[in-house]
């Protein structure tokens, strides 16, 4: 489990590669990152500055309590509604953000699988297919935003389960969404999907969580996007060879593997 985590935080490492073999490509994939950044700040940088006042109002049972008590209280009770909402500013960011740059993402998309090799046929999805998916996506960070609240309330272990939780399922989510146009350009179906995804949990975590932490740097969001789409885009792939698809009306998918062998390794295009 730990080496296919691991796996999947190197493929979001080689998405960064292609600032090697195509700079000006990439470069371009900064432009709606920028956009949704800079809208995004508009709310959360209130947000940010006033979780001081919010915590408070959320705790008034405390007033009376004496110091440390009643501060460690509210900063942890802060600290959880920033997680919460960085949950839902990253699915927001990532909506936007491929909303908006649908033609260079795609151009970024085509460029991984050509250089794969044996690219899909089709384009991956039309702008409406990435609105929809965009919408969605953000229904989904904000159910995932009102979990880490309520986990954030569990006595004692709540300030640490929140944030964790945050970052673990909007890494989830983030892989699955970046993931959607090489799915979309070879038609799979749902089902085919959470076949896939269920068998490289680990390694859709690990690149999922590792772009998820680049979101919360300073900056990261920005730089991190063009290279998340590339990498998704290997992770594809590499899910695909792990558990190909199945023939039209034959049983669902099945993990090709001689029996007692390992984990099959990525192509070796991609280590």
């Amino acid at each position: 489990m730990i080496r296919e985590f691991s796996t999947g935080v190197r493929l979001l490492l080689r998405g960064f590669g292609l600032w090697r073999t195509r700079p000006g490509l990439m470069a371009l994939g900064l432009i709606p990152a920028v956009i949704a950044v800079i809208v995004l700040a508009a709310v959360l940088v209130p947000l940010v500055l006033g979780t001081g006042s919010i915590s408070t109002w959320l705790t008034p049972f405390a007033d009376g309590w004496i110091e440390p008590w009643r501060g460690l209280l509210r900063g942890a009770v802060s600290l959880v509604l920033i997680a919460a909402g960085l949950a839902l500013a990253g699915a927001v960011f990532t909506a936007l953000t491929l909303t908006i740059g649908d033609p260079f993402y795609q151009r970024i998309w085509h460029a991984v699988e050509r250089d794969l090799g044996d690219a899909p046929p089709a384009d991956g999805g039309s702008f409406w297919t990435t609105v929809g998916e965009g919408l969605r996506l953000v229904l989904l960070g904000l159910l995932i935003a009102i979990l880490v609240l309520v986990l954030g309330l569990v006595p004692l272990i709540g300030g640490f389960l929140g944030p964790v939780a945050g970052i673990v399922l909007s890494g989830r989510m983030l892989a699955r969404e970046l993931t959607g146009r090489a799915f979309d350009a070879r038609d799979f179906s749902p089902a085919d999907r959470a076949a896939l995804f269920g068998g490289s949990r680990a390694r859709v975590l690990g690149f999922g969580v590792a772009t998820q932490l680049c979101f919360l740097v300073p900056g990261g969001a920005v730089a991190v996007m063009p290279a998340a789409v590339a990498g998704a885009t290997m992770l594809a792939r590499t899910m695909t060879e792990r558990t190909p698809t199945p023939a039209p009306g034959s049983s669902p998918f099945v993990e090709l593997r001689a029996p007692g062998s390992g984990p099959h390794e990525p192509p070796t295009g991609l280590r």
